[in-house]
């Protein structure tokens, strides 16, 4: 079947569409972003969502399920993560997306976040990683969880996203006395989860995932995107360290032109350099494997994985997309978006 997973995060609205079925692997069709930083405009307007900046929005979700029409996706999955979780007028605002599109974006918690993100990496290292660890930096939150099944035995979500850090804790460039005293603050906000972490049995495979380490990774030496998702790709914590002397030398223009990193991104590289350095640091990490799936693999999966059987999930369907509200056949109206297993 032809999925759709619409992934409206702190920084960019995402549809991914992927060719799957149950116990396939999940085959990339196409896939659009639109640039909005939501989690900025929040902050702007004092916590919430301006009236053009909640019309956007709804433009952009109608735009993405024009889009997923025109891809043939069967079903849609859609999402709101950090930024709207955090919105004083979320709920107002998610109710207008589904007013005007039809479309209704479920909240995804943080700690489900990392549940789908841990799902992803697993299997895409399968069981002969042991002891999995995954890490994810958004932005607006880190996600961590650790386990040796398919459901981590510890998930958890903070407030330490590359783009938050950018915006309450940087300039642009940044000062050293910014950067020496954002460094003492995560290793403050990381050590009670540190800590957490290290009563578990040690990882016996460390993993990022997100573009932000995907970026790191590539400014260290990683393989660029071109050579394709197979390829192994690391970050060390040496590699990291030295390249953050330099970057935090720099402008986030500068930084715009380097390669793997993209310009609307660029802003928030240091920080989310820092707290990868910070969280390497806090769970005694020298080294991590950069998977290519993260959470809107995750939710594929996960949604794959229910095909057959019971699942607490309601889906955007095809005739829903391109019919908002319209009855399904059955005397009843048709649900919109995802509803997540807790």
């Amino acid at each position: 079947m032809r999925l759709g997973v619409l992934d409206v995060g702190s920084n960019t609205v995402h549809l991914l569409v992927v060719d799957a079925h149950r116990g396939a692997h999940p085959t990339p069709m196409t896939s659009e972003k639109t640039v909005l930083r939501l989690a900025e405009r929040i902050g702007a307007h004092g916590g919430s969502l301006s009236e053009d900046d909640a019309a956007e929005l709804v433009r952009t979700v109608a735009d993405a399920q024009e889009a997923a029409v025109a891809a043939g996706c069967e079903e849609l999955m859609a999402f709101a993560t950090s930024a709207v979780r955090e919105a004083d007028n979320a709920a107002e605002v998610l109710d207008r997306v589904t007013d005007e599109t039809g479309i209704k974006l479920e909240v995804l918690p943080g700690e489900d976040e990392a549940r789908y993100t841990f799902l992803a990496a697993r299997r895409w290292y399968g069981w002969s990683a042991g002891n999995l660890l995954v890490l994810d930096i958004g932005g607006g939150s880190l996600e961590l969880a650790i386990g040796i099944d398919e459901q981590p035995d510890l998930a958890v979500s903070l407030p330490l996203g590359a783009g938050r850090m950018a915006r309450t804790m940087l300039h642009d460039p940044p000062r050293q006395d910014e950067v020496k005293k954002l460094r003492e603050w995560l290793q403050g906000q990381l050590a009670p989860t540190a800590k957490q972490f290290r009563k578990l049995s040690r990882p016996d495979r460390a993993v990022a995932s997100s573009k932000t380490f995907r970026s790191l990774a590539r400014l260290t030496g990683a393989a660029p995107a071109s050579a394709g998702p197979r390829v192994r790709r690391t970050l060390t914590a040496t590699g990291l360290r030295q390249l953050i002397s330099f970057i935090t030398r720099m402008s986030s223009k500068d930084l715009g032109g380097l390669d793997g990193v993209s310009s609307a991104r660029a802003h928030q590289l240091v920080g989310g350099a820092l707290v990868a350095e910070a969280t390497m640091s806090a769970l005694e990490l020298e080294e991590l494997d950069i998977c290519p799936w993260a959470l809107r693999e995750g939710v594929i999966l996960r949604r794959l994985d229910h095909t057959n059987g019971d699942s607490h999930t309601a889906i955007q369907t095809r005739e829903a997309l391109q019919l908002a509200g319209v009855e399904d056949g059955t005397g009843r109206r048709t649900e919109h978006g995802a509803r997540w297993e807790r």
